[in-house]
């Protein structure tokens, strides 16, 4: 195996502390970029972090000193902007670094859920019906839509802005809803049709051969009977949270027709927003066994144990190969040139 020289972009609040004496690292903001770093220098490579916020400047520079091999690319905005990361990417591009994960082109169609389920809608992949509310209009359901649905940021991942007071069933609940991503993320609301259902997960690696891994699942065995079964901000990041409602990911249990009909929504919803790299395909399958698209995840989280790494784990590929296949087709892609 080739060691390489690899420059790791960070946030700069999420950058790892050299020493990680009596810190519980399971708890830790920085855990992914922890996992990820320290992985790649246990396997014999050159590894230098850059902090990223505002300021694109100390790339250039680092990278003519460094001259790294590629540049790992663990960011997930750029001044706390979602929509920006395309930019960094674009950056590193007129720079000619090769990077890993997702082009810019990807990521851009991919952060706009709305766009993003426009072009699905028009490759035939199920999402389910939604429409937009600018900050300054008030949230009206069309007469096309019913309640409940659900109300979301229309470019922030991760669950931010997501509770149980998401699902509405009400114009007042909704109106009320919307507001509340408009004060408090500052950006357009996405309103869709709730599908009530299970909660599915897909990764797939790779560019122009693609390889899916295994179905997963977000399961809420203790969640109560009131409460609906969907990944909010809690369920995502409180670990309390999770194992006092019972909340795991684990892989699906799917006949082999549907698990297989699954994968293949996965991988046209891939490359209908032109990915590459790795992503997570996020799902949702009703009680009629009707899958929908919710979003597509660019560049996820690729900490040890989390669901990427742990469906990959069930396909045959360990932690430590799955970041040398994110390395080898980072270094492998080659942006389109027209000129």
């Amino acid at each position: 195996m080739k060691k390489l020289r690899i420059l790791a972009l960070v946030h700069e609040h999420l950058v790892p502390p050299d020493d990680t004496t009596g810190i519980d690292i399971l708890e830790a903001d920085w855990k992914m970029e922890y996992d990820v770093i320290e992985t790649l220098r246990e396997r014999g490579h050159d590894v230098r972090v850059l902090g990223i916020h505002d300021e694109l400047a100390h790339i250039r520079p680092m990278a003519a000193a460094f001259e790294p091999h590629i540049v790992l690319n663990l960011l997930e905005a750029f001044a706390g902007i979602t929509t920006f990361d395309q930019n960094v990417v674009s950056y590193l591009e007129l720079l000619r670094l090769p990077y890993t994960g997702c082009n810019p082109r990807g990521l851009m169609l991919a952060r706009d859920k709305a766009l993003s389920k426009k072009l699905l809608a028009y490759h035939r992949i199920p999402v389910p019906e939604f429409f937009v509310v600018r900050p300054g209009q008030k949230g009206r359901l069309p007469k096309r839509l019913d309640y409940p649905v659900i109300v979301k940021s229309l470019f922030f991942e991760s669950s931010a802005g997501i509770s149980q007071a998401s699902v509405v069933e009400s114009d007042e609940q909704l109106e009320r809803r919307v507001q509340f991503i408009h004060d408090n993320l500052g950006t357009a609301a996405i309103v869709e049709r709730f599908v009530d259902g299970r909660e599915l997960y897909v990764g797939v690696l790779g560019n122009e051969r693609l390889q899916v891994l295994p179905v997963w699942e977000m399961s809420f065995a203790d969640m109560p009977d009131n409460r609906w079964r969907i990944a909010t901000e809690r369920v995502k990041w409180s670990t309390q949270y999770q194992k006092r409602n019972g909340i795991m990911t684990n892989r699906a249990k799917l006949d082999d027709e549907l698990h297989d009909h699954v994968q293949h929504i996965a991988r046209r919803a891939y490359r209908a927003l032109d990915l590459n790299g790795y992503a997570r395909i996020d799902l949702r399958l009703d009680e009629d066994n009707r899958v929908y698209v919710l979003e597509a995840n660019p560049n996820p989280n690729i900490a040890y144990g989390e669901d990427f790494a742990e469906s990959a784990e069930v396909a045959g590929i360990s932690y430590e190969a799955l970041l040398e296949r994110v390395i080898a087709l980072g270094r492998r892609w080659e942006p389109v040139r027209t000129g």
